[in-house]
């Protein structure tokens, strides 16, 4: 059991991917910062997903940002864990896309 989070393009491939085991809390920070508790299983995702705007992506980016004294670059930061690494680069990954196509899809497993 465990949450894997993937975020897809139109083509339907994967560009983003975040894992996180069934006991993690960093998982609901994910959830959280995306405003999608609702495919929170608890020990895993729904595996349910949506479409997110470029509007969403970004709150997600700016809220996340209000909670790290970091940049919003890729490159990595001694002072982030590695769930804080994953969660940046996810959002990150997710943002180049729907800033691309309008929209990403994300899917919660």
């Amino acid at each position: 059991m465990g949450h894997d989070i993937s975020g897809y393009n139109k083509a339907g491939e994967e560009i983003a991917y975040a894992r996180f085991s069934m006991g993690n809390y960093n998982a609901a920070i994910l959830y959280s910062l995306l405003d999608a508790d609702q495919f929170n299983a608890g020990v895993s995702g729904s595996g349910g997903g949506s479409t997110f705007s470029i509007q969403q992506i970004k709150k997600a980016l700016n809220t996340y940002s209000q909670f790290s004294d970091n940049d919003n670059s890729l490159s990595d930061d001694d002072s982030l864990t590695w769930d804080e690494k994953q969660i940046k680069r996810f959002i990150l990954n997710c943002l180049a896309t729907a800033q691309k196509e309008g929209s990403v899809k994300i899917l919660f497993g």
